[in-house]
């Protein structure tokens, strides 16, 4: 089955190719700004927006007006067009907030251009983009089926990455009879229906303490000048040492668990409304138990498994999986290892807690 499929790499152009590639992220930045700002005119006058077409062919005359957007590769001014379109789109469906303007200060910056013509296409350890030739590139894996896009970014740690999208023909693992139920926490990461316990690395607080040196150093210098910027690249380098070890772990644990088993169990958590308890924020964004359903579910499509939900707020941990009945003591998460009032059972919370969710989510 076809699947989009894209592959991250670490680019590094060279001066010339970095001065392009900067006034293409100016110039869809402008483009985007320019339409999002008429879209809001029109909405106030008429009340209907404008649509990607109407935004589309009024390119050509501020290419007239404005010159130096001739410069740059002419796909990534429709796309930034498209990206109009689509915010409000999901911004009327409730999938996010109202567009903002793009602002140049923003931490990173991004544009996408497609394929057409074989303008994007990858050999030995370069990548080829339109406007800017072969550019370096760290290849860590190969490239697989189809390019459809790619996406540049700039991060604020001064790194410059390239996102290719391919059109994948995956074939699905073997069947098998496994099922699978996983209880998310903090304390642990994630224990099993199968006992296995994943042990929280805590990657914030390990860095924690060199985040906070580099911060107090950030703001103690004066902002805008040399010193500062290259105090705000050290702290946004510390955020991503410690963003790409929390990715690395979930990546390879949710591998596993596709792989072996055929229908794997999660629990539905309203994170948001669980962040809201200031003791609990910060180890819980560091927990991402949103990235793990994340992966765990586009990785299940890729490979044919099927991903079960239990309900919200079900008890699964003050539930006994083998008689039913239901403890409210265990509400207090102090209580680690609980017995059955009824068949006299003994418990350790969070692998029952998955026994449940496979029953719940079944």
């Amino acid at each position: 089955m076809l699947h989009h499929k894209a592959f991250k790499y670490r680019i590094y152009p060279n001066q010339e190719q970095i001065v392009q590639l900067r006034k293409t992220l100016g110039c869809s930045r402008f483009v985007f700004n320019h339409f999002l700002k008429k879209w809001q005119e029109e909405y106030q006058a008429k009340g209907r927006g404008l649509s990607y077409l109407a935004c589309a062919t009024e390119l050509p005359a501020m290419k007239c007006e404005w010159p130096w957007l001739k410069e740059v590769d002419s796909i990534a001014l429709q796309s930034a067009v498209r990206n109009v379109a689509d915010a409000f789109q999901r911004f009327f469906t409730k999938q996010n907030q109202y567009p903002h303007f793009k602002s140049r200060k923003s931490p990173v910056q991004s544009y996408t251009t497609r394929c057409t013509n074989h303008n994007i296409a990858i050999k030995d350890n370069q990548i080829q983009l339109p406007k800017l030739g072969w550019i370096r590139l760290a290849k860590s894996r190969e490239i697989e089926g189809r390019i459809l896009s790619a996406t540049v970014r700039y991060t604020s740690s001064g790194k410059w990455f390239v996102s290719v999208v391919c059109e994948v023909d995956m074939e699905p693992l073997p069947e098998t009879d496994a099922i699978l139920g996983i209880d998310v926490g903090i304390k642990h990461l994630a224990v099993t229906s199968e006992g296995l316990v994943l042990d929280n690395p805590r990657y914030t607080p390990r860095y924690q303490q060199a985040l906070a040196k580099w911060q107090r150093i950030l703001a103690r210098r004066k902002k805008g000048g040399s010193n500062w910027r290259k105090a705000k690249a050290k702290v946004a380098r510390i955020h991503e040492k410690i963003q790409n070890s929390r990715l690395d772990v979930l990546h390879k644990q949710t591998t596993t668990w596709i792989r072996e088993n055929q229908t794997i169990c999660i629990e539905v958590l309203r994170i948001a409304t669980m962040m809201k308890n200031h003791r609990l924020a910060k180890s819980i964004a560091d927990a991402s138990w949103g990235e793990m359903s994340r992966q765990l579910n586009y990785k299940a499509k890729w490979y044919g498994r099927t991903i079960k939900k239990a309900p919200e707020y079900a008890p699964t941990s003050q539930t006994c999986h083998v008689c039913g009945s239901k403890n409210v003591e265990v509400k207090d998460l102090s209580v680690r290892v609980w017995t059955c009032a009824a068949c006299q059972t003994t418990h350790e919370r969070d692998r029952n807690a998955a026994l449940n969710i496979i029953a719940m989510a079944l």
